[in-house]
């Protein structure tokens, strides 16, 4: 196994991050500190990275199901609430957020200590689908639904959805919109730009995974089923 993965397996760092790292000279197998890119190493060697021993942590994969109010990260310097004080007692091993969901904005969130998989779902080439349900302050035009399934041209580029329509057939306030883009804050921005303002934001759906049976605010562990399906990239 490369370096850079085994450090990234053990929860270490991202693969990324552990090249800078064996560069700096920090990283050291056998003994032996290694600076070179793409060393191989075997489960028996001795890895030490700044000097502390590096053991392969076991995998954890937890869903939450993200409330309002808190923010996606490991910790805040303004002290806010974190989605980490939801998942404090799912396991010991340090986890981390698989990209972000606003403060308010709620919904399907992944955490995991896997850098690898992180890496894979968070990264531009990989864009996943992903489901919202969007709350607004006034009807949405049937012409704006249009309008977003065949583009917006926003500050940094043109966005449409691959699937939008109403949530609620008595509400059209409420509406369902399919995307991949990977953009930050993109489905505010849509609807901001056609002069609608968001209420709630719910993300229903990420890269297979759903919330479904579980409530705001609590957590659940992956299933082997969706670890293995999210690990084969086996999902839109």
């Amino acid at each position: 196994m490369r370096l850079n993965k085994f450090l990234a397996n053990a929860g270490v760092c991202s693969r990324r991050e552990a090249d800078t790292f064996i560069q700096a000279g920090v990283v050291s197998v056998n003994g032996q500190v290694v600076t070179e890119l793409g060393t191989k190493v075997l489960r028996t060697d001795e890895v030490r990275f700044h000097d502390q021993p590096v053991k392969m942590e076991k995998k954890v994969y937890v869903l939450l199901n993200k409330p309002k109010d808190c923010v996606t990260t490991s910790d805040d310097p303004k002290n806010r609430k974190t989605v980490m004080d939801y998942v404090r007692g799912a396991c010991t091993e340090r986890i981390y957020p698989v990209g972000r969901l606003d403060r308010n904005t709620t919904g399907v969130l992944l955490l995991t200590n896997d850098g690898e998989l992180s890496s894979k779902l968070t990264h531009p080439q990989f864009n996943k689908k992903k489901i919202y349900h969007v709350f607004t302050d006034k009807n949405v035009a049937s012409a704006d639904m249009r309008q977003i399934m065949e583009g917006i041209q926003l500050e940094d580029g043109v966005v449409k959805a691959d699937a939008v329509e109403y949530a609620s057939e008595t509400d059209k306030k409420q509406v369902g919109i399919e995307l991949h883009s990977g953009r930050n804050r993109i489905v505010r921005r849509i609807f901001e730009h056609l002069g609608y303002r968001i209420l709630k934001l719910d993300r229903v759906y990420f890269a297979g995974l759903t919330k479904k049976n579980v409530r705001r605010g609590d957590w659940r562990y992956l299933t082997e089923k969706e670890v293995s399906m999210l690990r084969m990239g086996a999902f839109e």
